[in-house]
């Protein structure tokens, strides 16, 4: 059994609790959080040992990993104490609030030869990695465009703003809603070469973005389109949609379905008829173990799990792919102040990250 300790008790720290404490190769093994009543909760009605302090619980517990799921100002400092003790790291997105640090924790987890993972969990959604093993394979041609919309109904009123509407604590659209896009286009074409015309606009927050927009440049007359709207009560819950044109078709993927419009002569191999194809999420996901949310969410822990059972570092959304996604959000913060920006793609970790999945002829 992996033993493994949680770190952060919100949001998505109940949901990776449950998920986890199913997980039949799992031993939860200990939670920390600061809100005495949930512990309080926790430990008197599922026995768990608790712990305010993290320092503490990584001093006193023998863990093979930890899942990190609190605010995004403490990723940082905790991955890197995790890091240090060998442990095998999971992390909420976005991955860290400052490039430099990003930077360090991806060649210590190198280093330290553990498997390392952000939740960036688009990335495990069935149509979403059927566009990828169709962009993978060239399937649309020369890809020439790309668009990602993200919409939800997250902050709809001036008060009652929780830490994801504060700037300190890495709060905002363009670190919760916006993230998520960008690292599935990073995922699906690679990362851009430059951006430009970033918008930072607030809607009812008073401290951060409440919508995102902005272009991407990827060089060879590619371009990319970037739309994100965390104010927008349209949407029951937070959609995600993301377009590749290409010379031979279109690509458009949701939570949903991808649909596929196909003019190239190679279908029978790809599995694509000429003209539109369709096929649902739900034909294209795994059994997970455990459901909860979406298929994605566990499947996610799944793949973190069996990547340490099976001592395999190669992981779909490593720490290194986080750090290009951190760099654009870096380079839409700055664009948006009008400052100049390096490339993402200009400053990759060591040892490669995103491999590039479209063709120019």
């Amino acid at each position: 059994m992996i033993r493994v300790a949680l770190i952060g008790l919100g949001k998505m720290g109940i949901s990776h609790l449950a998920i986890v404490r199913s997980h039949p190769s799992v031993e939860l093994v200990a939670v920390c959080d600061t809100a005495g009543y949930l512990l309080d909760v926790l430990s008197k009605y599922t026995g768990l040992k608790t712990y305010t302090d993290y320092k503490t619980l990584l001093a006193s517990e023998a863990l093979d990993a930890v899942v990190i799921s609190t605010p995004s100002r403490y990723h940082g400092e905790i991955v890197r104490a995790a890091l240090e003790r060998g442990l095998h790291v999971f992390c909420e997105k976005p991955f860290c609030l400052d490039l430099d640090e990003a930077r360090s924790l991806v060649d210590l987890a190198r280093a330290q030869g553990v498997v390392n993972q952000v939740g960036y969990h688009y990335r495990f959604v069935g149509a979403f990695q059927e566009a990828h093993r169709l962009l993978q394979a060239g399937a649309i041609g020369s890809v020439h465009h790309v668009r990602a919309e993200a919409y939800g109904p997250v902050v709809l009123q001036p008060k009652g703003a929780t830490w994801r509407a504060n700037k300190r604590e890495g709060g905002g659209c363009l670190y919760d809603y916006a993230s998520h896009a960008i690292d599935l286009m990073n995922y699906l074409v690679g990362p851009p070469r430059a951006v430009s015309g970033s918008v930072l606009n607030r809607i009812y927050s008073a401290d951060v973005d409440d919508e995102v927009y902005a272009t991407f440049d990827y060089g060879q007359g590619m371009r990319g389109q970037l739309a994100a709207n965390w104010s927008d009560e349209s949407f029951r819950k937070m959609s995600m949609k993301i377009t590749v044109w290409g010379t031979d078709g279109r690509i458009t993927a949701d939570r949903q379905e991808i649909q596929v419009f196909y003019r190239g002569s190679n279908g029978a191999a790809l599995g694509l008829n000429s003209g539109w194809n369709v096929r649902y999420t739900t034909d294209l996901t795994s059994e997970v173990s455990y459901y909860l949310r979406g298929e994605e969410y566990s499947a996610q822990m799944d793949h973190f799990f069996s990547s340490i059972e099976n001592r395999s570092i190669e992981n779909v959304s490593p720490f290194s792919s986080a750090l290009l996604t951190d760099t654009v959000i870096h380079q839409i913060q700055r664009d948006a102040l009008g400052e100049r920006a390096e490339p993402a793609a200009a400053r990759p970790a060591r040892g490669g990250l995103v491999k590039r999945v479209f063709r120019f002829s």
